[in-house]
């Protein structure tokens, strides 16, 4: 491969990787912000902690499947790590999917991941932008 092209693949890695940070900050934006107002109003704490711990959980959880997975070994069920990412973990988890690449090619199990990210994205902008009229929290 010529030089140039090797500079064109590393120049497109860096912007991919923007790209997904861009994605990964867009993301999280809504929960953070909802989460951390929620504190603020003296609401509930619950939200901000959960994302943050679930998330790490679903991290190693990640790692810890993608190494068995090398090795041949018993595997983490899916529905576990899927069960995990509704808990909160489903940031920690596209981290890890990104860092590890691991689930990353598996259709249904991305479709019911995205799902899961909808499902709390729709959440925080019901909570934030419709009046808190959802009714989960007060």
């Amino acid at each position: 491969m010529s030089e140039a092209g090797v500079r064109k693949q590393a120049g497109s890695g860096i912007r991919n990787l923007r790209l997904k940070g861009l994605v990964f900050a867009v993301l999280c934006a809504l929960p953070l912000y909802g989460s951390v107002s929620f504190w603020l109003r003296g609401v509930t704490l619950v939200p901000l902690v959960a994302y943050g711990v679930v998330s790490v959980l679903a991290f190693f959880l990640y790692w810890s499947d993608k190494r068995k997975a090398r090795s041949d070994s018993w595997r983490t069920p899916e529905n576990v790590l899927h069960a995990v990412e509704f808990a909160g973990g489903w940031p920690g988890a596209l981290l890890a999917q990104q860092v590890f690449r691991h689930k990353t090619r598996k259709v249904s199990f991305q479709v019911l991941f995205w799902g899961i990210v909808l499902v709390h994205q729709v959440f925080w902008v019901d909570q934030i932008f419709l009046g808190w009229a959802g009714g989960f929290l007060p």
